[in-house]
């Protein structure tokens, strides 16, 4: 069992535990991600890492309620624990001095761009920091990020708080006006790929991390696989990153609607079954 010994509703919607995985710890990097069960017949979920002390044995994971599994992470509190909390798994980000990074980050994946900020701006880049969000409501960690950001950008699609507008309209204005080593974008599918599109014209290194669906982490069950340069990948073994003007997204994002239709059938039915009485957040 691992304990939360920490938690914090960020937004209303997007809730931080801070766990007690002394393994996990002590081998976490900037990237990397844990697959986390609570229950025994539990769905199991995968989370990037936000943050790990190796000295304190803990590591910090951010989470969105999106459904029934995440509805009922939320309910849990300080003092409760999960059953099952597996990492850390996948490649980590590759770390070194390249020059000029601009991280792009959407959503809550703000926690998963932080560590690489960090990491980055440890390795003696310049890093310029674009965080996105629907709304005002969700936004969080400003502060945090700014830490390790020598310029940090904050947009909304809707303009109630920071400018107006999709992150990738300040990442093209940075293109333009600077020479940029490298691009780090992170967040929904269309973002990265959208982000991808952007750079692509001026020639610049782009990373993505990508979130298809995963079962195992382990690469066993294949759900994990994406096309890249034309090759079968697993993201959660060869990634989760890859380089961005390389991935298939159309057929990403194909496999991606294709889950949402049969869970949204796989509903449907259960509905049918309970005769309206079941409910599923």
């Amino acid at each position: 069992m691992y304990q939360i010994l920490e938690k914090q509703d960020l937004t209303p919607v997007i809730h931080l535990w801070r766990v007690e995985a002394p393994r996990v710890a002590r081998r976490a990097q900037a990237g990397q991600f844990v697959i986390l069960r609570h229950g025994e017949e539990g769905e199991r979920i995968p989370l990037t890492i936000a943050d790990w002390d190796r000295e304190a044995g803990t590591v910090t994971v951010v989470f969105m309620q999106v459904g029934a599994t995440t509805q009922k992470l939320s309910m849990l509190d300080e003092g409760d624990a999960v059953d099952d909390f597996v990492g850390p798994l996948g490649k980590p980000t590759e770390i070194a001095h390249y020059g000029t990074v601009v991280c792009v980050a959407g959503g809550f994946a703000i926690a998963t761009i932080v560590p690489i900020a960090r990491a980055m701006r440890g390795a003696g880049n310049r890093v310029i920091s674009i965080m996105g969000f629907r709304t005002r409501e969700l936004v969080f960690w400003e502060e945090r990020l700014g830490q390790f950001s020598d310029e940090l950008i904050v947009a909304t699609d809707d303009g109630t708080y920071g400018r107006k507008g999709l992150v990738t309209e300040p990442l093209k204005e940075i293109l333009e006006r600077r020479e940029v080593d490298r691009v780090i974008a992170i967040g929904p599918t269309v973002m990265m790929k959208f982000s991808s599109l952007t750079s692509k014209p001026f020639g610049v290194p782009t990373i993505v991390s990508l979130n298809p669906i995963m079962v195992d982490g382990t690469g066993m069950c294949g759900a994990c696989r994406v096309e890249v340069a034309g090759e079968t990948k697993l993201a959660c073994v060869d990634g989760p990153e890859f380089d961005g003007h390389l991935v298939d997204w159309d057929l990403l994002m194909s496999r991606q609607r294709a889950y949402l239709d049969e869970e949204k059938a796989s509903i449907e039915r259960l509905h049918h079954r309970c005769q309206g009485g079941c409910h599923r957040g």
